[in-house]
């Protein structure tokens, strides 16, 4: 997509005295288990293995990968949708499982892919934002009518549509509608998955203006799921690469972008620097085509596709290490001690 319409992005994230970790993750894994039909033997797939990372109050961390590399699963993690199988997920240093569902939609609120989907059609937009409120029993239906018009005026929709319902709404103010209700309830943190690559072309950068225009109002933080590199570009503090459910490459936006470390990294890089700046990442073409995740490679799950493979790189899986302060898994780089990875 075009982003020369899009506000110049806001200084860079530099861990201030305001910017403690309000999520965090801490070796998180998610697996499932898969049959094709009812008599097959099942298969585990491992959706999410062993991520680590850290959310800063007033942060936009972008995960970002191919479709299938456990960037949703995530999300429903963080917004606890989904429990982890194994490692813990953090809310201001209280662990995810000793709060309730309730609380943690007062703190983290969800801004989806589809707004076509996400709204229920039969409902007007007063009813589908306050619905929040209703639910946790905040105010009265006098003072909820007025929250809602304060937000709608917030994501820039006319109070006259209060009574309108979704059908009657164009697909960029079906989104804003989404993040209404998101904002409803005042959470500090928000998990976008994808929000705007439902839209057309020509209102993605009004959607992103706005995120970034309330992100400095309301000291929004943000996990923001992506594979459209423009948009992460613009929006994000710090980016983390997902391949086939693991963390693979990890750190500042900048120092990313300008000198990425991990093959796959390079690859969707080199995707995203295109003549044609409407183009999201296109499919990578390197090596045989995406793993299938319920048989993944031995040893590194990239190495079928990696033009820098070694022979290593089939039998043992790379340890993450750190290298000009990003983190990262890549034989390419010395691996870390057996002392240094027990710490």
């Amino acid at each position: 997509m075009s982003t020369e319409t899009i506000h110049k992005p806001r200084a860079a994230f530099h861990g201030t005295a305001d910017s403690e970790t309000v999520l965090e993750c801490r070796d998180v894994s998610r697996t499932f288990l898969v049959g094709k039909g009812l008599f097959s033997e099942k298969k585990t797939l491992k959706a999410v293995q062993n991520v680590s990372l850290k959310v800063r109050r007033g942060e936009v961390v972008a995960v970002v990968g191919e479709s299938g590399c456990g960037k949703t699963t995530l999300a429903k993690m963080l917004l606890g949708l989904l429990q982890p199988s194994s490692g813990n997920i953090f809310i201001e240093g209280n662990p995810i499982t000793d709060v309730t569902i309730r609380q943690i939609a007062r703190r983290v609120q969800p801004v989806f892919q589809d707004p076509y989907s996400s709204l229920n059609p039969r409902k007007t937009l007063e009813s589908i934002i306050s619905l929040p409120l209703k639910v946790h029993d905040i105010g009265d239906r006098e003072s909820r009518q007025k929250r809602v018009e304060e937000i709608l005026a917030m994501v820039e929709l006319p109070k006259r549509l209060i009574h309108s319902y979704p059908s009657q709404l164009s697909g960029g103010q079906r989104q804003r509608v989404a993040i209404a209700r998101a904002l409803v309830m005042k959470p500090e943190i928000l998990v976008c998955d994808e929000p705007t690559s439902a839209l057309d072309v020509s209102v993605q950068a009004h959607i992103l203006n706005l995120l970034q225009d309330l992100r400095d109002e309301l000291n929004l933080t943000y996990v923001f799921i992506s594979h459209n590199l423009a948009v992460v570009e613009h929006l994000a503090d710090t980016v983390a690469v997902m391949y086939l459910g693991r963390l693979i490459e990890y750190g500042p936006k900048e120092d990313i972008f300008r000198n990425p470390k991990h093959p796959y990294t390079k690859a969707l890089l080199d995707s995203f620097l295109t003549p044609d700046p409407t183009k999201d990442v296109p499919e990578i073409a390197l090596g045989r085509g995406f793993p299938n995740p319920l048989d993944p490679p031995t040893g590194c799950a990239f190495h079928p596709r990696c033009a820098s493979v070694m022979d290593m790189c089939s039998k043992v899986r790379p340890e993450q290490t750190e290298v000009d302060g990003i983190k990262l898994e890549c034989h390419l780089y010395p691996q870390p001690s057996k002392a240094q990875a027990a710490e």
